[in-house]
């Protein structure tokens, strides 16, 4: 099979990647290193990279004429400002209109977009949220978007499937607390955790979800890919302090969160188990904080991303 990846050198992309060409499927890679790292993708025969904007109309035209790709994964997201909302237009709207315009025009079996799960707004209404729960994407530039993205490839009429995630970790990971501790910890920075909740899947389980789509698994429509519990930042915190393996002179502040922030987001992945059966969840949160915390210190983090506003960036 033919995959175009776009994004496909950051966290998730990457990862997909890596396990096509491993089965022996044919992969190009659309990126622009916004937050992507060239040492996520090895070169191997199978893979091809482009470098670029979804952005450009030409640059993805090119690629779409040259690959016609049976498939398309769409993980290219602009995140990184939050006050940037040109980027995120440019990025998480007009370059999935491009996006999807090419796969029309070329035929493409199906997309497989990624959403977050801000589309249910910063104060859901039920938890564990379902699909069901009413769309309300306001709250960040982000969730504005990346809605605003999915709602197009629903326009279209092609066979997509919207993976709506909980917080995906692990390796090659650079967004979210898990980063952010390892790197504080790491340099002798102050630490604090913010007083919620959130549902966390780790990266391996993510993918083995996303390639049984790719396989022709799922109808038409959105699905939660989560692990189907929720857990403290604070819990998280402690994981990550026990895999690094130090101890603190002091507890971690534990603040409380701000307007912008939810207690908690869990979502409910009854209709993936439904349709991905036998697709399940693997790995626990300490296991796979172990395996991303192994990551960082081979590999190091340069900087991390959030689409959240923090409130004090202070020391």
């Amino acid at each position: 099979m033919k995959v175009l990846i776009t994004g496909g050198a950051g966290f998730i992309g990457s990862h997909l990647a890596d396990r096509l060409v491993a089965r022996g499927d044919t992969v190009l890679v659309i990126d622009n290193y916004s937050t992507g790292r060239r040492d996520n993708l090895k070169p191997h025969k199978l893979l091809t990279i482009v470098e670029g904007t979804i952005a450009d109309e030409g640059i993805v035209e090119k690629a779409f004429a040259g690959f016609r790709p049976d498939l398309v994964i769409h993980a290219a997201a602009s995140y990184k400002d939050p006050d940037n909302w040109e980027e995120d237009i440019r990025t998480n709207c007009l370059g999935t209109a491009v996006i999807v315009h090419a796969s029309m025009r070329y035929a493409v079996n199906r997309i497989i977009y990624f959403q977050t799960a801000l589309c249910y707004g910063l104060h859901p209404i039920e938890q564990p949220i379902t699909l069901d729960h009413p769309i309300i994407s306001g709250g960040s530039s982000y969730a504005i978007s990346k809605t605003t993205a999915e709602q197009y490839i629903e326009l279209s009429g092609l066979d997509y499937i919207s993976f709506r995630l909980a917080n995906a970790y692990g390796p090659r990971n650079i967004s979210g607390p898990l980063p952010t501790f390892f790197q504080r910890l790491t340099t002798g920075k102050q630490c604090f955790v913010m007083d919620t909740r959130r549902d966390f899947i780790y990266v391996d389980d993510l993918v083995n979800c996303v390639l049984m789509a790719i396989d022709r698994k799922g109808s038409r429509g959105p699905y939660h890919i989560s692990s189907g519990s929720d857990y403290a930042i604070k819990e998280l915190f402690d994981a990550t302090i026990k895999a690094l393996d130090i101890t603190l002179e002091k507890e971690v502040e534990v603040r409380q969160r701000g307007p912008e922030d939810a207690f908690t987001i869990l979502l409910d992945p009854s209709k993936t188990h439904a349709d991905f059966a036998p697709w399940k969840v693997n790995t626990l949160l300490e296991a796979g904080v172990r395996k991303a915390i192994e990551y960082y210190k081979e590999f190091g983090i340069s900087e991390t991303f959030t689409h959240l506003r923090i409130p004090d960036k202070k020391d």
